[in-house]
This record gives C-alpha cells, sequence and structure tokens, in this order.
C-alpha cells in the first residue's frame, strides 16, 4: 500500500494523519502508526445501526438533551478520598468520612459540593492497583470505601464476631495518625476478613427483598461483574488468563457453579451503593446544593471485568494515552483499551449510557476524566511509545448526546476535563450541551502567556489551582515540584533550565496576585499566603465552581500522583498531611485555621 493509499484509508476511518502538539506546532503522524491503528480497527463495518435500547428510542433525544445548569456559583473541597483518614477509618478514607467532610464544609464553610476521585473496582483479592483511573471495572465502586461498621447487619452481629472484628481495625485505625503510606493490601485483607463475618449473619425477611431488587435492577452488569470477581479469585485478575472462560457467554452458562463466591460480590455492591446513597444524602440535607460530585476515569484495566464483559466493543491492539504537554514532555500512555468508533455505534451507545448513568445515580454531577475522549482519543498502538500514537474520531453528536442526556435525567451536572491540548471547537461543541468545562490556574494564560485576568476567564467551568497530576501550590513557591521531577527523570530539559523556567512562572504570578490587590506589590509571600492569594484570585473569575484541592488547604507540597512513574514515586498512597509531613485527619480540619482562610478566599463573591 502505497503512502498516500494509507493516510486516505486512516481519514476514512476517523484516523488522524496529522495533528497540533502542545506548543501548536504541526506533527505528522508516522506510516507505522497509522498502518497499527488501522489494522487493530479491523474490516470497515456495515453502516452503524439506529440507537437502540430502553436509554436511546428516541434518536432525537441525543441530538437535543442539555445538561443542567449549576444552581449559581459556589465552592468545594476537592480530595483523593482514600487519602482522608479520620479517626474510625481503617487506614483508608470511607464513604462515612465523605459524608462527614460533605456536612461539615457545607454547614460550616458553605460549601456547594464535594468532589472526589473515581472509586471504582478493584481487583477482589490483593495486591490492589493503586490508582484509582486504572480499574477493573468502572460501573462499579471499590469495597475498600465500605464503612465497615455502618452495615445493617454489623449490628446484629454476636459479640465474638463483632471483637473479631474490631481486633482487624485497631491497628489500621492507628496508621491513620502516621503519615505512613497507605497500604491499601493491608486494609482490604482486614475489611474483606471483616465482610465475610457480616456475609454469614443472615439477612432479615425485608433487606433480602431489598438487596433482590438491587440485584434486578443492574441486571447483567452486576452479573458480568460478580462472575468476573469469581473467576478473578481462581484465575487472578486477568480476563485473558481465564482459558475457556474468556468467552463470555462460555461463562455465563456456566455461572450458577460460582453462584457463592459471585453472590458476596454482588452483596458488597449493594451496601457500597447504599452508603453511596448515604453520603450524598448526607451533603445534601447539610445544605450543599450540587452535593457529590463523582468522577469517571477515562478506561479501565485491559484484563479487567469491564474489557472482559466489552469484548465486542473495545479495541485490542492499542491503548489509550496523551501526547506530550508541558507538563508530561514525553506523553503518556495509560494501557486502557478504548472503544472501537463503530462496534459502540452498532450497539447504540448503550454501554457509554449505562456507565455514566451509574455514575450519576447517587451525584449532584459527573465531572469525566479527558472528556475530548469522547469526541477523540489518542491511540497508542502496541510497542510503541505515547509520543508515537495519533488521535481517532468518534461521533461527537452521538456521544456527547449520551452524557448530556444522562445528566438531564438524573438532574446532575456534567463536567468535562478539557485539559491539554484542546482544539477550540470541543469546547465550543460541550459548552453548546451544558458540559461544564475545566479550568486550571497555572494553564490560563493570554496571548502574550500572561496569566488570565480574572475577568477573561469562562464562567462555564469548574475552576481550580491543579489537579491530582500537578505538585500542590506550595510546591511551586519552594520549588519542590522541579527537583521531584528531575530526581525522577521526567525532565525533558536541564535542570538549571526547567528552575529558571518555574522561578519566572512563580514572578509572573506575583505579580499577576499584586495586581489584583491580592498581595503586597514586591513581596515574596510563602506557601501558605501564596495559596491563599491563588484562591481568591480564583474566586474573582466568574467560574460557575471553584475547587479547592483539600492538599493545598493544608499546606502538602507533595503530589498525588506523578505521571510517567509507576514504581518511582509512591503515586496515589500518599496520605492526607500538612507542609511538615504530619498526618491531617478529618477530626483536625475544623480547627484548622489555614483551611477555614483558603476556603473563604475561594468562596464565590456572587
Amino acid at each position: 500500500m502505497t503512502n498516500a493509499e494509507l493516510r486516505r484509508q486512516a481519514e476514512a476511518r476517523g484516523v488522524a494523519t496529522s495533528y497540533r502538539d502542545w506548543q501548536g506546532q504541526r506533527v505528522e503522524v508516522a506510516a507505522e502508526t497509522l498502518a497499527a491503528i488501522l489494522a487493530a480497527l479491523g474490516q470497515e463495518p456495515a453502516a452503524p445501526a439506529a440507537p437502540v435500547g430502553r436509554e436511546h428510542r428516541d434518536g432525537g433525544e441525543l441530538a437535543t438533551a442539555q445538561a443542567p445548569a449549576p444552581p449559581g456559583r459556589s465552592w468545594g473541597f476537592a480530595l483523593q478520598l482514600y487519602s482522608l483518614r479520620s479517626r474510625r477509618s481503617w487506614g483508608h478514607g470511607d464513604l462515612h468520612d465523605l459524608a462527614d467532610l460533605a456536612a461539615w464544609s457545607a454547614r460550616e464553610l458553605g460549601a456547594g459540593f464535594v468532589l472526589i476521585n473515581p472509586l471504582h473496582a478493584a481487583e477482589p483479592l490483593p495486591p490492589v492497583s493503586p490508582s484509582p483511573y486504572l480499574p477493573m471495572s468502572r460501573r462499579y465502586t471499590s469495597p475498600l470505601y465500605l464503612r465497615i461498621e455502618d452495615i445493617p447487619e454489623y449490628a446484629d452481629l454476636p459479640a465474638g464476631d463483632r471483637a473479631r472484628i474490631e481486633a482487624l481495625a485497631t491497628p489500621l485505625r492507628a496508621c491513620s495518625a502516621t503519615s505512613d503510606l497507605i497500604d491499601r493490601d493491608a486494609v482490604w485483607t482486614a475489611k474483606r476478613a471483616a465482610l465475610e463475618i457480616i456475609h454469614r449473619q443472615p439477612l432479615s425477611d425485608q433487606r433480602r427483598a431489598v438487596f433482590e431488587r438491587f440485584r434486578a435492577r443492574e441486571g447483567q452488569a452486576l452479573a458480568d461483574w460478580s462472575l468476573w470477581c469469581a473467576l478473578a479469585e481462581i484465575h487472578g485478575p486477568d480476563w485473558r488468563r481465564f482459558g475457556e472462560l474468556r468467552n463470555v457467554r462460555l461463562a455465563a452458562e456456566v455461572a450458577g457453579r460460582f453462584e457463592p463466591a459471585a453472590g458476596f460480590h454482588a452483596w458488597l455492591q449493594w451496601l457500597a451503593d447504599e452508603q453511596l446513597a448515604a453520603a450524598h444524602e448526607a451533603a445534601r440535607r447539610a445544605g450543599m446544593g450540587i452535593g457529590v460530585i463523582h468522577d469517571l476515569a477515562v478506561g479501565t484495566h485491559p484484563g479487567g471485568a469491564d474489557a472482559w464483559s466489552g469484548q465486542d466493543v473495545l479495541v485490542r491492539g492499542v491503548s489509550v494515552g496523551a501526547p506530550p504537554d508541558e507538563f508530561n514532555q514525553r506523553g503518556q500512555d495509560w494501557t486502557q483499551p478504548p472503544w472501537h468508533p463503530q462496534r459502540l455505534a452498532e450497539q447504540g451507545y448503550a454501554p457509554l449510557a449505562g456507565l455514566i448513568g451509574a455514575g450519576l445515580r447517587h451525584a449532584g454531577g459527573l465531572r469525566v476524566d479527558h472528556v475530548m475522549g469522547l469526541l477523540r482519543l489518542w491511540w497508542v498502538p502496541d510497542g510503541m511509545s505515547p509520543d508515537q500514537g495519533t488521535y481517532v474520531r468518534y461521533d461527537d453528536k452521538a456521544m456527547i448526546g449520551v452524557l448530556a442526556s444522562q445528566a438531564a435525567r438524573a438532574g446532575a451536572l456534567a463536567i468535562g476535563e478539557d485539559l491539554g491540548t484542546v482544539e477550540p471547537w470541543i469546547r465550543a461543541e460541550l459548552a453548546s450541551r451544558g458540559i461544564l468545562g475545566t479550568s486550571i490556574l497555572w494553564f490560563e494564560r493570554d496571548a502574550g502567556g500572561l496569566p488570565l485576568p480574572p475577568g477573561q476567564w469562562r464562567r462555564g467551568c469548574l475552576a481550580t489551582v491543579g489537579t491530582h497530576d500537578i505538585p500542590p501550590a506550595a510546591a511551586f513557591v519552594t520549588g519542590e515540584q522541579v527537583a521531584l521531577r528531575a530526581r525522577l527523570g521526567l525532565l525533558t530539559r536541564p535542570e538549571a533550565a526547567e528552575r529558571s523556567s518555574a522561578r519566572r512562572a512563580v514572578s509572573t504570578w506575583r505579580d499577576a496576585l499584586a495586581h489584583q490587590g491580592l498581595i503586597p506589590p514586591g513581596s515574596q509571600p510563602g506557601p501558605a499566603q501564596f495559596t491563599v492569594a491563588l484562591y481568591a484570585y480564583l474566586a474573582r473569575t466568574p467560574a460557575a465552581l471553584i475547587g479547592v484541592s483539600l492538599t493545598d488547604a493544608v499546606g502538602d507540597r507533595r503530589p498525588q500522583n506523578m505521571p510517567g512513574t509507576i514504581s518511582e514515586y509512591p503515586n496515589w498512597r500518599v496520605p492526607l498531611c500538612d507542609g511538615e509531613g504530619r498526618a491531617v485527619l478529618l477530626e483536625d480540619l475544623p480547627r484548622r485555621q489555614d483551611v477555614r482562610t483558603v476556603a473563604a478566599a475561594a468562596r464565590p463573591a456572587g
């Protein structure tokens, strides 16, 4: 095949043959990349069928649905829930902690929402993958977030069983008071043992009926998840090692053999659903106008349950990622299989609708990570580096329509994480359907590269200082973010040049803050004062939502995640600590003046 023919075929299948990088330079995609992606897509399918299924009988709804608008301007804490421990949680933040944080921040600080990391389900047995963004299933919840003592049947246990559970909890609660890294394996080992004790306690007739209604409502999706868990306990958490049971239909035919284990995992999801509902209800009851905003990861583990049950609509031989950008200069490979554009269309987008609907069930909003993936995704062929990928297009009208229509049905906000390399038409398309964007202070600049004045920010967005992939504000003032990236080998230019650039950026922001009267002109504010001023700057923008990172509020300097690393940095295992590295518990927050000061600075004026 000639190069011209290869490129013609690629364009016809929605595969970009060129793109503009984060610096605005045009990049031509290599022929090897195009050939690999065309091979992964396979033969051109027949014309897509019209949308089908209960959620998509009316194709017009996808074209016209509007996500609800926020009920006025508001602010709220943004956090990685696992990192927020309390004196009663087991060394890992849980849904009771979420309820307590939401209620306190609403009643005492006037917060309108709380934004949390994905709570997606992980492996059923240790070792448990740390990343919330590489789950085994995006539709279901990790039982790590269960508060054991809130399970109704716990109260009915014999004294001996309750004592055994307390013995499991005690050492983990002690860990919460330390700055030690979060040990998910230890937490899940203990929680699973406790849950198995509680599972032996018979359900009342009423509770049994509620459980069975939950299983009926969830249908095949829950049956697939539960069966995958049962098989994973035998073969390991990778469906590609299930032998003949890699075939989902064949596995379903013999599912009865695995019912005791599968039933246990269905029960866990019922408990999680109840506690998710309770957390959101606590937030709304405390006065939050929005409540809990959940987060939807861009994809799932290639060996996980979603990949197993969705073999007919996912692509093998490639993975999802991102091209190089300012903070991730080598690009990213998230090792997740993408949706097949044509096969997803043939199924009427029902898999996507079910996923988003589940995420909105007990929520006031849903943040969609890397929302551009609904329109185009960066595909990286197996064996190639992230910068050797290219974009593949999806039917943007249909994909955005699914998100908007599900949000409208739930009466909840839809927020798209539209950071990185984003063409203007993408943001315009999302905004036209009521989907809020995401604006990060460090990235908002004018044509000359200077901080964008507050009045020029867009209104339809969630505005934050940083993200979970960016070091906390304090680390920029101290320069620790450069030292860390250099130590991890993540820089593509000399450390001295990177330090010089970082100092200029901070200096530029000091000037911008001084211009707004938020710090004295010519001053050199420390980390705490600088952080407060940055959030006050956000409050002067018209942004509908302002997210306050809990790590910023307590002065922590360590990022939760360093993209481009695996074992080199303790990604997703860093507990909430102050600037001196001391553990901060949920019960400590009301007494911390720094938290109250940052929250007050971020509160929108109107």
